[in-house]
């Protein structure tokens, strides 16, 4: 139990609480392994289940909600009844948020804590709210780029309040996103979001034209790989766009081939500005443009799976050996699809 709530009377000692009957939670007549709660927890507990029944939303309620969710971030019963309560006193939902703003940086990693301001901000209706909640999530992920509620949380915010007004709440989006992965390539939850911002907002309206954006954002990951070949997020990303857009994976061949040298010197000394080369130093041949280069020859079919195949046994063999079982699978199911 944290420091602040020490030397705190028990609800059961609280004179304005008196009239509240509490009810112990069940844990059946000989439990097996019985949860061991603290003092405090176990009689502020009592004493919710003790106001849900009666129904009672009050200032009082929210207090004690409060409490319960400082010993227990993820007491989720506790969230909802305080949202009900919120929306039964006519409270200021705003106010709410900020408090909680220090809470959700501490708890950013509990889902019910994100799930409560969706609550909120549902029940705000106000682009105005999401707009300043889409600041606040970019000061979290300043902390931890990587934390999935936050994410979840933000792309929510974007969809949830979707509008065709150039200025709203996409405006910006995809620079913002940039700059995250300027710093940080191998975030795989800024590429993921890159990839929603690109083809749910301007693509989806009908604004940009998809063959143009695609071949935008290929060469944007082609860059990246270039920078970082080894790292899974940007040729996922890639393939992505390549799917998107019903591009055959063969048409990067050329580029694909730079990376599955054994060194980068052996790679052709002509400048392609359209395919850019491994980065000096890169570990080469890389798993993923293997991987890719399989998959082409796979999705060409016919005499070209048997040379899918010698890569995938040189994946299991001698450059991903991690995912042998996964290359043999790959082999077994290549060689079947070529007998039929």
């Amino acid at each position: 139990m944290s420091a602040e709530f020490e030397d705190v009377l028990l609800y059961a000692e609280r004179p304005e609480w008196a009239d509240v009957t509490p009810l112990p939670q069940y844990q059946g007549v000989d439990a097996l392994a019985p949860i061991n709660y603290s003092a405090e927890y176990q009689d502020a507990t009592d004493y919710f289940r003790g106001i849900v029944k009666a129904g009672e939303k009050s200032p009082r309620v929210l207090a004690l909600t409060w409490n319960i969710i400082n010993m227990n971030p993820a007491h989720y019963s506790a969230w909802q009844y305080r949202y009900k309560t919120l929306l039964a006193m006519g409270a200021d939902l705003e106010a709410e948020l900020r408090l909680m703003d220090d809470f959700a940086v501490t708890n950013m990693k509990t889902y019910q804590v994100w799930h409560h301001r969706r609550l909120l901000l549902t029940a705000l209706r106000s682009p105005a709210a999401a707009a300043a909640e889409l600041a606040f999530t970019a000061r979290v992920l300043a902390g931890d780029a990587k934390n999935y509620h936050t994410w979840s949380y933000r792309q929510w915010l974007l969809v949830h309040f979707n509008d065709d007004d150039e200025g709203g709440l996409w405006a910006g989006e995809r620079a913002w996103v940039e700059e995250l992965l300027e710093k940080d390539v191998r975030n795989n939850s800024a590429w993921h979001h890159r990839f929603l911002v690109v083809w749910a907002s301007g693509v989806r309206r009908g604004d940009e034209d998809r063959e143009a954006v695609g071949r935008t954002e290929s060469a944007f990951a082609k860059d990246k790989i270039a920078l970082a070949p080894n790292n899974p997020s940007a040729w996922n990303y890639l393939r992505g766009v390549l799917e998107h857009t019903k591009t055959p994976f063969a048409t990067l061949t050329s580029f694909v081939e730079l990376y599955i040298v054994s060194d980068a010197a052996e790679a052709p000394e002509v400048v392609d500005l359209d395919n850019p080369a491994p980065t000096e130093g890169a570990q080469l041949p890389c798993v993923h443009a293997l991987e890719f280069l399989a998959d082409v020859y796979e999705q060409e079919g016919g005499e070209q799976v048997a040379k899918a195949v010698e890569i995938w046994k040189s994946l299991a063999n001698e450059h991903d050996t991690m995912r042998k079982k996964y290359w043999e699978y790959r082999i077994r199911d290549g060689l079947q699809g070529a007998r039929a």
